[in-house]
This record gives structure tokens, C-alpha cells and sequence, in this order.
């Protein structure tokens, strides 16, 4: 009984993710919807939200490795604050974290101060790879942190008796160990980095042509109706988020993963 019902709630999930992933397709004029595939603004969409993910997704990684071996291995006074700190970013509604910073950018004086003398974030391209690098970062270090937790740490012992330092010790022998719980995490930030919305539209905005992400693109598609350009980006953002999980699940079963 308990075998039947579990596996009747495994084929409802799996009739209901076909049934979305279907109708994305299935209600859409298939020449406009290759015409848009190939439209201008789809093109700039793609090519945008390519770079600042990626570009997000490795300052994240530079920041987030380092971050959770320390929160994996090393105890100190507060750690359990910094660890609640770390899940605030993921708790929060990206739409909330994205209006706190636009409150930094514009009402704080060194905000002020960064926005106006160094970098511009508000409604800029800068903006999107801050908002993405925000939500990403974070998730990283939670993606990272039983990664670390798992390495056995006489490896790193042995490394230190033969005289290497603590830092040559975490390069030639942890991160090594590490490598594929380190891909998956930097596939799954970048995927969701090329999904993110809610903190991008409010701190970067939803200019065409100026900060229009996929996801941007298809919010603007949406709100003059034009469903066939929609379509075409959820189609591309499918494809996107079904080769990243296929390449993560990949990786997991190949046992490069600690």
C-alpha cells in the first residue's frame, strides 16, 4: 500500500512537470515562434544574461569557497551567527533583497558615495551582476560547506607533517578533493544566476536593449502580450536549466564528488 502511494505521487510530479513543460510550446504559432527565437531582443537577452551570470557566478565562487571551508572546518566566537547570517539571503524574497539594495544604493551616504564615484548598480548592468552575485553567493557557501565537511581531515594532516603550509595544504590537497562538489556548486549558482528576476528588476530595472535579461525579457514580453517572444524564452531558459541539471547529475554519478 505504502509502495503503491509512493509511487503514485512519483508519477502525478512527473505528469505535472510534463504537463507545464508542454503547454510552454504547445498553444504558440511555430513560425513566430521561430522568428523570435531569433529576434534581436532575444539575442541581447541571451547574450547579457551569458556574461553577467557567468561573471557572477565566479566572483561568487572566488568568495564563496574560501568562505565555506572556514564555516566548515574552523570554530569561532559567533559562528553560529554568521552561520543564520549566511541564510538570510536565501530566506528573503529576491524582490526584498533587491529593494534593500536599492535603499543602500540611494539612501545611505557611502551607498551614495559607490554609486555615484566608483560603480553605478542602479539601473545598470553592474546592477545585474550584483543582484545575481547577492542570491548566488550565499547559495554557494550552503552548496560548499558539507562539500568541505566531508573531506577527511587527515589528508590535510599528512599534508601539513610533510611540511607544506596551511594555505598549500588547502590548494594542492582540499581543493583538489573538493573538485566536484565545487563544479556542481558553480553549475547550479550559474543556473540560478541566469534565472534570477526579482532582485535584478529592482535594483537594475527593465530597460530593452540596455538591462534586459532572459528573465527581464520575458516579464516585458508578458506584459504586451507578446507570448510567442515569451515562449521562446521559457524554451531557452528549459533548455538552460534541463542540460544543467543533466551536467550536475553527471557529475554526481561519475563520483567526482567528495
Amino acid at each position: 500500500m505504502l509502495k503503491a502511494l509512493a509511487y503514485g505521487c512519483l508519477i502525478f510530479l512527473s505528469l505535472f512537470v510534463v504537463a507545464v513543460v508542454v503547454s510552454t510550446s504547445i498553444f504558440t504559432n511555430p513560425q513566430e515562434l521561430g522568428l523570435a527565437f531569433f529576434s534581436d531582443e532575444v539575442i541581447f537577452a541571451i547574450i547579457l544574461t551569458l556574461i553577467t551570470a557567468t561573471t557572477a557566478t565566479a566572483i561568487a565562487l572566488i568568495i564563496a569557497t574560501p568562505a565555506a571551508y572556514a564555516l566548515s572546518q574552523a570554530n569561532f566566537p559567533g559562528k553560529s551567527i554568521v552561520d543564520t547570517l549566511i541564510d538570510i539571503p536565501i530566506a528573503l524574497p529576491p524582490v526584498a533583497l533587491g529593494t534593500a539594495l536599492l535603499i543602500f544604493f540611494t539612501n545611505t551616504p557611502i551607498g551614495i558615495f559607490i554609486n555615484n564615484s566608483l560603480i553605478k548598480f542602479v539601473f545598470e548592468v553592474p546592477g545585474i551582476i550584483l543582484a545575481q552575485f547577492s542570491v548566488v553567493s550565499v547559495l554557494a557557501v550552503r552548496l560548499l560547506k558539507p562539500v568541505f565537511e566531508s573531506i577527511d581531515p587527515r589528508y590535510v594532516k599528512i599534508a601539513r607533517t610533510l611540511g607544506e603550509s596551511e594555505a598549500r595544504a588547502f590548494l594542492r590537497v582540499t581543493l583538489p578533493l573538493a573538485k566536484g562538489g565545487i563544479f556542481s556548486a558553480a553549475v547550479l549558482s550559474w543556473a540560478r544566476a541566469m534565472g534570477e528576476f526579482g532582485a535584478t528588476i529592482t535594483l537594475a530595472g527593465a530597460t530593452r536593449f540596455k538591462t534586459e535579461t532572459l528573465s527581464i525579457a520575458m516579464y516585458l514580453s508578458l506584459a504586451v502580450a507578446d507570448l510567442e517572444k515569451a515562449m521562446a524564452i521559457i524554451l531557452i531558459l528549459l533548455a538552460l536549466t534541463v542540460s544543467t541539471l543533466l551536467i550536475t547529475r553527471r557529475v554526481f554519478t561519475r563520483g567526482l564528488t567528495v
